[in-house]
């Protein structure tokens, strides 16, 4: 009886084992080179197979993909619409449903679909791919696609296998390759998802894709009596939002009149509120409550050396950059291939023709002569030739109709050899530079598809901005710069003091004349030194205007650009750090002037440069900027009387006429 029961347990086991097994790699956790779930991939597959540049009835596409899956229409069905929908991969033709308020798709027969080009142009390749017998040994399918671009990242993934599972947010597609871009120039990078449904999220626990994130819908104040929700939180819809607030609002915690509905291709849900109740305090209590703010966990597990482990942000997103530069170089590697041999087919044909080697073979009687003979007269071109010359080369001469040899144009052919010596050319010099010609192909991508998906979801902090709301401006900051303290608890009192109001929510923005900056929190007594040179509170938008002496070179350099990104207590540099560089002018917003003073040149006609910012681009706070002159700057000095026309249109020092709309700086002015 016990080895019975023995037996039955290692059968358990055994069966258990294999199917965990099978879940885990075969239905729930995707595949970090492509991003993607077996039946997903053999969807993909199969609209390659059928790609006619049509769209095909979805009926008809599922039909085709259960000879490769071992399942039924039902989960074909149900993933091809899923991933239409994330709109990166399949083109769609009819009512697919609505990810905004969770309607369903119509069923197969009535909507149709085909590959987007961009799938065309970065999954497929069959030089690339390797393929695998399928469930029932008929037809092949690949057993990873070679995708050019992290599309683990870029459409996200959730599943639920055997002991794990796992959630991957979607990111942006412009912030991914750009990312990939940076690497290969061995920058760091820093990624955060990016949602369909948009909406607002907060990215401080995302710990690199294996935290959480906050998800909020933005709600706007239509009136004191009105809200509307125009974006919802990812994993939401319309209804669940709806069925939320309404259950909120049974529950007592929030009042409202009336809740309509009016999504379409955008959401507008429209709130109405009671007497008495007014929209700023209801927009407060729809975060608290309802699911107009959610938390998503995340956890990157995925398929890698085909057993399931857990990742990060970072160390995907390696992974498929360095996975596409050994495919790059594999497909330079056979395009030059496929030249040289199209070079000696091309070249043999020249020299048989041009040279009448056929006549040769006139008296020949039997095929062997003729093999031999064409053999033998082509040996005194042999040095002329890439390789050896094979006995198919040789048929394939002999395969020539007369026809052709008599129409045979002598230039068209000398032009067409030449062209394909330069297609080697290029190719051979890409293999030399394969980081290079990497970048030049993502960049080429996002210059190609990145308008079509701009960022969607905005980042921000969701203490900072609702504490904003409802907070007063009652703490004053000041910094004293003889001791170099800075806080609410200090009194600035000197000329060169800084004193402004903030709230104890506020973040605010510290710039030294050093060049360096930060974001800091709102403190009661820190010591920043004698340096600062702005402090204020930190908002969006607001535009920066700078001339700063560059160390180095000892020139002085105009650069303009809006409130920089950040990482709260993490300091930036806005130029090169050097122990002679330093900001010698700063202002904010527009219609600003500065009146800059060079050292003093005989030949000059003037010693003075009038500057207006507004001639100058707004560019990344890390841009170098446009030198003011060749000469060195000695003074500089915020001017409030706007510059005349007629001054403004005589020559100065260093520059030619100034004109009222300035050409786009070359490279040697403005460096990135």
């Amino acid at each position: 009886m016990g080895s019975k029961i023995g037996k039955l347990h290692r059968l358990f086991d055994t069966n258990f084992l294999e199917y965990t097994s099978y879940v885990i790699k075969e239905r729930a956790i995707p595949a970090i080179e492509d991003g993607l779930k077996p039946v997903q991939r053999r969807l993909l597959q199969t609209l390659y197979n059928m790609d006619d540049g049509r769209f095909h009835k979805v009926a008809n596409v599922v039909g085709e993909t259960m000879k490769l899956h071992p399942h039924g229409d039902a989960s074909i069905f149900a993933a091809l619409v899923n991933l239409a929908n994330k709109g990166f991969l399949i083109d769609r033709q009819g009512n697919f449903g609505n990810i905004f308020t969770g309607d369903q798709a119509s069923a197969a027969r009535y909507i149709e679909c085909r590959l987007t080009p961009l799938a065309k142009e970065v999954m497929f390749n069959k030089d690339l791919t390797e393929f695998t017998e399928s469930y029932d040994g008929r037809m092949v399918e690949p057993v990873t696609l070679p995708a050019k671009i992290p599309m683990l990242l870029l459409q996200g993934a959730d599943g639920i296998a055997v002991g794990m599972s796992t959630r991957i947010l979607p990111h942006n597609f412009i912030e991914l390759l750009h990312a990939q871009i940076d690497l290969l120039k061995g920058e760091e990078v820093e990624l955060y998802p990016d949602f369909q449904q948009k909406g607002l999220i907060d990215i401080t626990d995302y710990n690199n894709g294996n935290g959480k994130v906050r998800c909020r819908a933005r709600i706007e104040e239509t009136n004191e009596k009105t809200v509307t929700i125009t974006e919802i939180p990812y994993g939401t819809t319309t209804s669940s939002l709806i069925d939320s607030i309404e259950k909120a609002s049974k529950s007592g915690k929030i009042k409202v009149t009336s809740i309509s509905d009016y999504t379409a291709e955008e959401v507008e849900i429209e709130v109405k509120l009671p007497r008495g109740i007014y929209a700023k305090d209801t927009i407060k209590g729809l975060y608290a409550f309802t699911d107009c703010e959610v938390s998503l966990n995340s956890n990157l597990t995925l398929i890698k050396n085909d057993l399931p482990e857990t990742s990060s942000v970072d160390e995907v997103i390696q992974f498929n950059t360095d996975k596409l530069v050994k495919d790059l170089t594999h497909e330079l590697e056979i395009e030059l291939s496929r030249l040289n041999e199209k070079l000696h087919a091309r070249l043999l044909e020249q020299i048989f023709i041009e040279e009448r080697l056929y006549k040769q073979i006139e008296e020949k009687k039997s095929y062997k002569e003729v093999l031999s003979t064409i053999s033998s007269s082509l040996i005194p071109f042999r040095e002329e030739l890439n390789r050896d010359i094979s006995k198919d080369d040789i048929e394939r001469l002999l395969e020539i109709r007369i026809k052709r040899i008599s129409r045979y144009d002598i230039d068209k052919q000398a032009k067409e050899i030449a062209n394909i010596r330069k297609d080697i050319k290029l190719v051979e010099k890409s293999l030399k530079d394969v980081i290079s010609y990497t970048i030049d192909y993502l960049e080429a991508l996002v210059e190609k598809y990145g308008d079509f998906y701009p960022r969607q979801t905005e980042i921000t902090e969701f203490k900072e901005v609702v504490a904003r709301k409802v907070a007063l401006s009652n703490l004053t900051m000041g910094y004293e710069r003889t001791t170099g303290f800075f806080g609410h608890t200090i009194k600035a009192n000197g000329e060169d003091d800084i004193s402004f109001q903030c709230s104890e929510y506020d973040r605010l923005l510290l710039i030294f004349n050093t060049g360096k900056y930060k974001v800091i929190p709102v403190p009661d007594k820190l010591f920043v030194g004698s340096e600062l040179a702005y402090a204020a509170v930190l908002k969006r938008d607001v535009v920066f205007n700078m001339i700063y002496r560059e160390g180095s070179e000892n020139h002085g350099y105009v650069k303009r650009f809006k409130t920089p990104k950040f990482i709260l207590d993490k300091e930036y540099e806005l130029f090169s750090s050097h122990k002679r560089s330093k900001i010698l002018l700063l202002t904010t917003g527009e219609d600003k002037h500065a009146r800059v003073s060079l050292v003093p040149s005989q030949r000059a006609k003037s010693n003075i440069v009038e500057i207006d910012f507004n001639d100058y681009l707004i560019k990344n706070p890390s841009a170098k900027g446009r030198r003011v002159s060749t000469r060195v700057v000695r003074r500089v000095v915020e001017s409030t009387e706007r510059v005349l026309k007629e001054r403004a249109n005589m020559p100065l020092p260093g520059m030619g006429p100034v004109i009222e709309q300035p050409p786009e700086p070359n490279d040697s002015q403005d460096e990135e």
